[in-house]
């Protein structure tokens, strides 16, 4: 009689989107011990607003360097490490869900590196985007223009699979639709800031960066722009 092993009705996480949460969590987690007193002391009660100058994006920072010609690595640092630094605990859960879920999605499809590097640049060049828009903007901090490099990554790679199955690839986009929609409506109601200028730079990034990602995924954008 031959035996077979159990299989999991869920995938697993791809490793390195679970990393990404890990780092998010753990960051969270020293912030809201800190400010309740359990860990670091007195001090710790001023943890988040002394990483959000130290590791978030600043505009100003990053016009001095281009007005300068300079790089300083305290200012640069910002770039690569906003995303993982969050204003409230809320801010992070609702980050890290989307970051699970379409992590999950895309890192079944392409390489675990990939996973991670699409989030990071889409990251990194959504702050640039905002940066150079908006020199004198608020900051940037929080994990979401990566979390819309995924969404165009999640895009990319539907309208791919539409365009094999000969359907409206029109249709891979209603998800990103949907989310400006509602960020118009909230940005009405509530009043908005200017970061989703970040958020849609790291949308197209994703989207396009994903091309290179997925095998043959760049042959199959020129056949359609050639046929278009």
């Amino acid at each position: 009689m031959r035996h077979t092993d159990p299989q999991s009705p869920v995938n697993p996480l791809p490793p390195m989107v679970m990393l990404l949460v890990l780092i998010m969590a753990l960051v969270e987690a020293a912030f809201s011990l800190g400010s309740r007193g359990i860990i670091g002391g007195a001090q710790a009660v001023g943890w988040r607003a002394q990483a959000i100058q130290d590791f978030g994006f600043s505009n100003r920072a990053f016009a001095w360097m281009l007005e300068n010609g300079i790089v300083r690595p305290d200012y640069a640092l910002g770039v690569v490490t906003y995303p993982f630094v969050h204003g409230s605990f809320t801010h992070m859960l609702f980050a890290a869900v989307m970051v699970l879920a379409l992590g999950k999605f895309v890192g079944e499809r392409i390489s675990q590196w990939s996973v991670l590097v699409l989030f990071l640049l889409s990251s990194a060049l959504g702050a640039v985007v905002f940066g150079l828009v908006m020199p004198d903007g608020p900051g940037l901090i929080g994990a979401f223009p990566g979390v819309y490099g995924l969404i165009g990554g999640f895009t990319c790679l539907l309208w791919l699979q539409l365009g094999q199955v000969g359907a409206q690839q029109w249709r891979a986009f209603t998800l990103i639709g949907i989310l400006l929609g509602l960020q118009l409506v909230f940005g009405v109601l509530f009043g908005g800031g200017p970061m989703w200028i970040a958020e849609v730079a790291g949308f197209v990034v994703g989207f396009f960066l994903t091309f290179l990602l997925v095998p043959g995924g760049l042959r199959r954008l020129r056949e359609k722009l050639r046929h278009s």
